[in-house]
């Protein structure tokens, strides 16, 4: 299996449970919690329902809905690529997926060197 050159993908069960909550929420947006109340976990909101900061860094879409994570902790999983999926259970607390008895859940690889190599010379001609 070939995995796409990209920050962040999603698995097919992600990308069913997004479709569900656009038919419910309208356009929808991702930020990669850092901490806090809901530990570090995908959280899913109607788009523009969360307020992005100036630092707050864009990896890419999932299924159309952007997805961001603020920049210390993208400096710490520069390397990765985040691999959004689904499991049984409650969503974070604010978010979207809350009560559906499924959330989503952050895996992750690391980049080989000539992946992250194609990726940042990708990045810098955008």
């Amino acid at each position: 299996m070939s995995i796409p050159l990209a920050r962040v993908i999603a698995t097919e069960a992600a990308v069913e449970l997004i479709g569900t909550l656009r038919r419910k929420h309208g356009p929808l947006m991702f930020f990669q919690s850092g901490g806090c109340c809901d530990g570090s976990t995908p959280m899913c909101y109607a788009a523009g329902e969360f307020n992005l900061s100036d630092t707050d860094v864009y990896l890419g879409n999932l299924d159309g809905a952007p997805f961001y994570m603020g920049l210390e902790q993208f400096e710490y999983w520069e390397h990765t690529q985040l691999i959004i999926d689904v499991v049984d259970g409650n969503g974070g607390m604010f978010s979207l997926d809350n009560g559906s008895g499924r959330r989503f859940l952050t895996r992750s690889r690391l980049f080989t060197d000539e992946e992250l190599a194609a990726l940042k010379s990708a990045e810098q001609r955008a």
